[in-house]
């Protein structure tokens, strides 16, 4: 059995029969797609693939304070708990335009297979999110395509219909388009930068470690 426990600060502590523990970058967290942010699996491992018997993972992740994902997208969809103050940038095909989504302490976010997005930390400490995608590990090649990749790919010979090159998932994946897409939101990021929290939100949050420390026993 173990026994964890998702601090209002961001910190995750975990309890087993060897004791109670923090989990860090230097303790049982792996690279979780940028440097600077981690990530420790729950079901499944980096290795996870359609292949694989799991064929998901459900991990915990901490993302740095102020901080943003490089934008992509994932070969599965995906699922995102936020624990705190986050924010979700998502490419709008409908519009053609980028929108932010903003994130408080226990808002999920479902985001579908192949749709260009970035997930930030609106707040001033780490963020611990709980994550769960179908079908793949960071270790996948479809786990995360960034911009780079995703024009890469544009240009490898194709193999689908209209000269779209192939995903496992997704064989007719265009990949320029999905290119430029992550562009939009790479300018955005630079150009509106990452949002910050409210006086409430704030305020909000001292109140949640105050709670939390009340009702946590020492």
């Amino acid at each position: 059995m173990e026994l964890y426990h998702l601090r209002p600060d961001g910190s995750v502590l975990l309890a087993d029969r060897e004791g109670s523990r923090e989990l860090g970058p230097e303790r049982e967290f792996l690279r979780f797609i940028d440097d600077g942010q981690f990530a420790h699996y729950l079901v499944g491992d980096a290795a996870t693939s359609p292949e694989r018997p799991s064929n998901a993972t459900v991990k915990l992740g901490v993302v740095g304070p102020r901080s943003a994902f490089t934008p992509h997208a994932h070969g599965g969809e995906h699922f995102v708990l936020s624990l705190g103050h986050a924010a979700c940038g998502l490419f709008d095909t409908a519009r053609g335009r980028v929108t932010d989504v903003p994130l408080t302490p226990g808002m999920l976010i479902r985001i579908p297979e192949m749709m260009p997005h970035s997930f930030a930390n609106r707040g001033d400490g780490p963020l611990t999110i709980l994550a769960a995608n179908t079908g793949y590990g960071i270790d996948h090649e479809d786990y995360a395509i960034t911009a780079a990749e995703a024009e890469r790919r544009a240009k490898a010979p194709a193999s689908g219909p209209g000269g779209r090159t192939a995903l496992a998932t997704d064989p007719l994946t265009d990949y320029r388009t999905l290119a430029a897409e992550l562009r939009d939101i790479e300018r955005a990021q630079r150009v509106h930068g990452i949002g910050a929290t409210t006086v409430r939100e704030r305020l909000a949050a001292r109140l949640r470690r105050v709670a939390a420390a009340l009702e946590v026993p020492r």
